[in-house]
């Protein structure tokens, strides 16, 4: 089954175009790394999937239907989550903020709860339901973020940067946890971190206006090409003229 059906996708802000010609897809069960350079487009494909732009040309399916109209089945976790310290929030209370669709007469029902605390479980934090989540670090804030997405129940887990806020102390359970959900859903993870590419991922899309998609592991000669400002244009043309696309190339 196609999770994720891309096909000539394009979008741009203003007169700027951040994806271009994009066609890819991603399978049921799948656990794919999206890694590129800063600016270039990564953050932008999430929203995309998400629904919360649309795209200038081309098709975009997620989990059979045009995206944004399956968002209730995908589970995002952000980079960071802002908030007031101060507020007395607790765990189990911002993990209920994923089942907020579901809320009736301004109350949780108990499936609700008992899902939310399922999440929690998942993630190995059970026993924190009650803490204050200001009381929390980096890690545990991420978990419980992760269990927020969980929440919802969805077939597909976006996430943005996940490691990007934790300490490496904390990284090893976060991963642990990642790599356990991967048996049950579908997942997309933007990331700088090699690691977290190398130990949960299946392959990886390279995004940098176009999108290729790469086998695991990458070799350092593929790292650097992505990642080389002086090199991103040789990887692309490269890339595109392995996959059959010869509109870069300049053949004789």
């Amino acid at each position: 089954m196609k999770v994720v059906s891309c096909t000539e996708l394009s979008f741009c802000y203003g007169k700027v175009k951040v994806i271009d010609n994009v066609s890819f897809e991603v399978l049921k069960g799948e656990s794919i790394s999206v890694i590129g350079p800063n600016g270039g487009g990564k953050s932008t494909l999430l929203k995309l999937l998400l629904g919360l732009e649309t795209p200038e040309s081309g098709t975009l399916k997620v989990l059979g239907q045009r995206a944004g109209r399956s968002r209730k089945k995908i589970g995002y976790v952000p980079q960071a989550m802002h908030f007031d310290p101060a507020y007395p929030v607790s765990v189990l209370e911002i993990v209920l903020m994923g089942r907020l669709d579901r809320l009736v007469v301004g109350s949780y029902s108990k499936q609700c709860r008992s899902v939310a605390e399922q999440a929690l479980e998942s993630v190995h934090l059970a026993d924190f339901k009650n803490r204050p989540f200001s009381a929390l670090s980096g890690g545990e804030r991420q978990r419980v973020m992760i269990a927020r997405a969980l929440a919802c129940e969805p077939e597909l887990l976006l996430l943005d940067e996940p490691t990007a806020n934790i300490d490496l102390s904390a990284e090893e359970q976060f991963i642990e946890a990642l790599d356990a959900l991967r048996k049950d859903m579908t997942l997309i993870l933007v990331t700088h971190d090699l690691e977290l590419v190398s130990e949960l991922s299946d392959s990886v899309l390279c995004v940098n206006q176009h999108v290729h998609r790469h086998s695991l592991p990458l070799s350092g000669e593929t790292i650097r090409e992505i990642y080389s400002g002086r090199r991103r244009i040789e990887h692309d043309r490269k890339t595109r003229h392995h996959q059959g696309d010869h509109s870069a190339c300049n053949h004789d």
